[in-house]
């Protein structure tokens, strides 16, 4: 099952900030580095679309980019977002359910892996993988544990929260690292964030 973050859509980003203060913005924005000019991008899972803006100060021209979201009240608050003039197609659906070609150079994921089961998480990666040219780059945001007991306690809250509200059906994290090692992606470049409970992470196909 999908997770669906329609009924937080309005709060999200507060309630990001008021606990993580801009901590999750930094480690996405620390990825976006790595996006040259001309790519051809896949976001899935971008939320109210914030960073398209951020990608546009980078490359106000001269990029492709895919916008794939499952909640509708995120997708309408994404159109709004300036782009410049680069080139955004939006989709209003699961990942796993798009027709897409397969000759994406970057696939940017926000902390979409986090949101899912181990069985269901190999189904996504390998629906996102399988649109990735050769040497593409996967740019990755997700929690992790380091060994800090305060982590396992937001942790749990988080999940305990948007299970609730959004009906998200992990409980705690899945092996996103061993997922990305099993398929072949290797790790490149790295940088955590919030007390190393954040993980920025760049894979090369």
């Amino acid at each position: 099952m999908a997770a669906n973050y329609n009924n937080s859509a309005w709060f999200y980003d507060s309630l990001a900030r008021l606990v993580y203060g801009n901590a999750l913005i930094n480690a996405q924005v620390y990825l976006l580095k790595r996006i040259s000019l001309n790519s051809k991008i896949l976001i899935v899972g971008g939320g109210t679309g914030w960073i398209l803006e951020e990608i546009t100060r980078i490359h106000p021209s001269g990029l492709q980019i895919t916008y794939v979201e499952i909640a509708p009240d995120m997708m309408a608050q994404s159109k709004k977002r300036n782009v410049g003039n680069n080139q955004v197609t939006f989709i209003n659906d699961a990942i796993e359910n798009v027709d897409l070609p397969k000759d994406f150079d970057i696939a940017l994921t926000p902390f979409l892996l986090d949101n899912f089961i181990e069985e269901n998480l190999n189904k996504i990666f390998s629906s996102i993988a399988a649109l990735l040219k050769p040497k593409a780059f996967w740019l990755n945001t997700s929690f992790q544990l380091t060994g800090k007991w305060w982590q396992q306690v937001l942790l749990k809250t988080m999940f305990i929260f948007f299970k609730v509200t959004c009906g998200i059906e992990a409980s705690k994290l899945p092996g996103i690292d061993k997922c990305f090692e099993e398929n072949g992606f290797k790790l490149i470049e790295q940088q955590s964030f919030f007390g190393d409970f954040i993980g920025a992470k760049i894979f090369k196909k």
